[in-house]
């Protein structure tokens, strides 16, 4: 096998996150964007150690369970890689990615500790995956970014065309989003690309259309679209992000989308439409200053009974319907981990967001106490708490490590929600040395979760219950939960 080669093979799995183990003669080579069962032919792109890696060139034969993806940007989007796929599929593919890395992991903590492979046995405490209540239209949140569709083409607006960094594919028949979110990207595009700006300087080209932001040259205006709706009150926050280069009257964006509300062509209602600067190098949409062109800078949620205030840029679980199985299946656990009843001690939801999973543990113990990085989403915790009448959270913003050697009270339970990368090994020592009975652990990218397990068990732990929420139906990412008990030390 030499790089360059051109090759062909069958997959035989794919691991998370969608890496394809493929076949051939000559080898094994992971390649992406491929489903199991298929018959490929690749060309080798990388060789090292032993491991080759490809590029997909083309599939021979369909896989035997592959269909038709009901989503006319599939291919080219980078968004969804099992859209071809049924849903039951679908479902297995990611419960065995799962269970692979689970037992890599149990592996690992077995060879660490000591403790025999026998009782760390994936298959007495996972118990499979949940799936998504909705298959479609689940989205509640995306980042959408202008560009062109191709160099120098028209000005697009949507995901970044998969396996590119440059080329924007205009998303607005994806079929995960609400179809709000494509009517609200439909009338934004089409407002930026026909409206003329007297008032913008410098004089741009195209007769004074404002250009979108290039990423090399670190020059232009229009730089993202965030759509943020809430599943079940309705309420929809728009928010167009761009570089302080041009200061044009915005006044026309705004009247365009409270159009489609006043038509009666949206299914929820606009909540308000903001205007954010940022200036970053970096491609990502960071808030230097928001204004609010329209109503307010908020949006109100419900989940199991509660109300969440969320705001633009704090973080909420961006499947609605799919959190309610993910946070009630947390409950569940710890609750049959008893922390059921009142006074049941204090509870550290730490990475807590907007305060979500604190609140809905709240009703179970003595006190939970919420620790954020985010301001914005501290300051939404605390205001989500009064509204659901709970007295008994609090809420602190700063850095997990630095925070909760300075917290008073100690925990008897931690919850754990960390973002893609996992807790910092030094914060996860600190969490371990409280030695508390119960830690929930839930993880949004399975790999870190894996990562850290050996830590648990060589720290007295042992996973008791584990699952996985199918948070995110078609993409190659998936939400795990697990509960961990500390082992009765006099019994060993």
């Amino acid at each position: 096998m030499k790089k360059g080669e051109l090759l062909e093979g069958i997959v035989t799995r794919v691991d998370y996150p969608g890496k394809g183990v493929v076949e051939t003669p000559e080898g094994i080579c992971i390649v992406k964007n491929v489903l199991p069962g298929q018959h490929v032919r690749l060309r080798v792109s990388k060789k090292r150690r032993g491991k080759a890696e490809g590029v997909l060139q083309e599939v021979v034969e369909k896989a035997p369970a592959e269909r038709p993806a009901p989503c006319p940007h599939f291919g080219a989007c980078g968004g969804c890689l099992y859209l071809n796929l049924p849903f039951e599929e679908e479902l297995s593919l990611k419960k065995s990615q799962v269970e692979r890395l689970l037992q890599d992991a149990m592996q690992e903590a077995s060879r660490l500790s000591g403790v025999p492979a026998d009782q760390l046995d994936v298959s007495e405490w996972f118990e499979g995956i949940l799936a998504s209540p909705r298959e479609y239209d689940y989205r509640n949140k995306m980042e959408y970014t202008f560009g062109d569709e191709y160099k120098d083409g028209p000005l697009a607006l949507g995901m970044h065309k998969r396996g590119g960094f440059y080329d924007i594919v205009t998303v607005d028949g994806c079929r995960i989003t609400d179809p709000d979110f494509s009517l609200i990207l439909r009338t934004t595009l089409d407002y930026f690309q026909q409206t003329v700006f007297s008032q913008a300087a410098p004089v741009v080209k195209e007769g004074g259309r404002l250009p979108f932001y290039h990423r090399l040259r670190h020059t232009g205006y229009l730089r993202h679209l965030l759509v943020r709706k809430a599943a079940f009150t309705g309420e929809i926050l728009v928010d167009l992000i761009t570089t302080t280069q041009q200061q044009p009257d915005l006044t026309g964006f705004m009247e365009s989308i409270l159009e489609l509300e006043k038509k009666g062509l949206l299914r929820g209602t606009i909540a308000g439409i903001l205007h954010t600067n940022n200036d970053s190098l970096a491609d990502i949409v960071a808030d230097q200053g928001t204004e609010i062109l329209y109503g307010k800078d908020y949006f109100t949620e419900e989940l199991l009974g509660l109300r969440f205030k969320v705001t633009p840029f704090s973080f909420f679980q961006t499947n609605s319907h799919g959190a309610e199985v993910l946070y009630d299946t947390a409950r569940r656990y710890l609750s049959e981990g008893n922390m059921t009843g009142k006074d049941k001690g204090i509870v550290y939801d730490l990475y807590s967001g907007t305060g979500t999973i604190a609140q809905l543990m709240a009703p179970a113990a003595r006190k939970v106490i919420g620790v954020e990085i985010v301001e914005e989403a501290v300051e939404a915790a605390k205001v989500n708490a009064k509204r659901n009448g709970l007295t008994n959270c609090e809420f602190i913003a700063g850095d997990v490590l630095k925070v909760i050697d300075t917290i008073g009270e100690k925990p008897d339970t931690i919850i754990l929600d960390p973002p893609r990368d996992g807790i910092h090994p030094k914060a996860l020592s600190r969490i371990l040395s409280f030695g508390v009975e119960n830690i929930l652990y839930i993880s949004c990218k399975p790999t870190s979760l894996a990562r850290d397990l050996p830590a648990f068990v060589a720290a007295g732990y042992r996973p008791v219950r584990g699952v996985c929420v199918d948070q995110f139906p078609w993409t190659s990412s998936v939400e795990t939960v697990v509960l961990l008990s500390r082992v009765d030390m006099e019994k060993g």
